[in-house]
């Protein structure tokens, strides 16, 4: 157990979150192989197996079960030692992790990247999940801070409005509605609508806006990807809702429209999120600050078709 070093265990998080070796390398930017012989290592060192095969379907092991517990507490253990330790240097180094939904993905980059102009001294690496997945990572303190939608109810956590998100549905230009002025949100129950996966914010906000109108529309299809998602609505399988956000590029060019539907878009808001109860890092304070102070700044001219 002496032998397991700080990448095994890891790789052994990131495995046992997903239970699925190239989820798990897609998330570490490593390879399916080197997540499958960094496990092997590991259950080397332990002397017995974490992870239990069963053809395609992978579970943990009661050993796995007590493992990824003290792994955990590990891994946050050293969080909090680098962060203290980051304090004493100031804001001139340092490392974070930030943690963003897919939607935000077209614009925290660029955030970021505006934010190593003031701080070329700190490290940022940035991971990509779903609501739900971000989630685990801030209560298992594997992110220092978070860009998502709807922050978490069921965490302890500061979460700060930076900038307004507006969703709306949207439509191929041939669709017959565009174009119509005023549509009521009833004639949208015969439309088909092309979806997120569940555990995903943007899912979560179009299904709490359906119960609110009193539709039901048929869902002929379910997407991981705001990309997939965008090609399928311009290939007229059907109507989406999503992130104004998400679709600078496709409205402008007259590849998508989006419909003049009665109460929309939803008026939504970004959010940084951070765990509450710890104290953050110098470098991920100053992210932080960045954030509220010039995000919305940024989102208006990057996004003028926001409203």
């Amino acid at each position: 157990m002496l032998n397991l070093s700080l990448r095994q265990l890891r790789t052994f998080v990131a495995a046992a979150r997903h239970l699925n070796f190239a989820r798990a390398a897609d998330e570490l930017h490593l390879t399916a192989p080197a997540v499958s012989m960094q496990i092997r290592d590991l259950e080397t060192a332990v002397g017995l197996p974490v992870f239990e095969r069963s053809g395609r379907t992978m579970s943990l092991t009661t050993t796995g079960e007590y493992l990824l517990v003290y792994a955990r507490r590990v891994i946050a253990t050293l969080k909090e030692a680098e962060d203290t330790i980051a304090r004493l240097r100031g804001v001139q180094a340092g490392r974070i992790t930030v943690g963003m939904v897919g939607t935000a993905q077209y614009f925290v980059p660029r955030l970021l990247a505006q934010f190593r102009l003031d701080y070329p001294g700190v490290e940022v690496r940035l991971t990509v999940g779903n609501r739900d997945l971000l989630d685990r990572q801030l209560h298992d303190r594997e992110i220092d801070l978070a860009i998502m939608g709807r922050p978490p109810r069921e965490l302890d956590v500061r979460a700060e409005a930076f900038a307004a998100n507006p969703l709306a549905v949207i439509a191929a230009t041939s669709h017959p509605l565009v174009g119509e002025k005023l549509i009521l949100p009833a004639r949208l129950d015969r439309e088909l609508f092309i979806v997120r996966e569940s555990g995903s914010g943007t899912r979560s906000a179009m299904e709490a806006w359906f119960k609110e109108v009193r539709i039901a529309p048929s869902t002929i299809m379910e997407m991981s990807s705001n990309e997939t998602i965008k090609q399928a609505v311009i290939a007229n399988m059907g109507v989406t809702l999503l992130s104004l956000h998400t679709l600078g590029l496709e409205l402008q060019a007259g590849q998508l429209a989006m419909l003049d539907v009665v109460g929309l878009p939803l008026k939504r808001a970004w959010h940084v999120v951070s765990i509450g109860s710890l104290s953050l890092s110098p470098a991920a304070e100053a992210f932080r600050y960045f954030v509220l102070e010039r995000g919305e700044t940024m989102l208006d001219k990057l996004f003028s078709i926001a409203p």
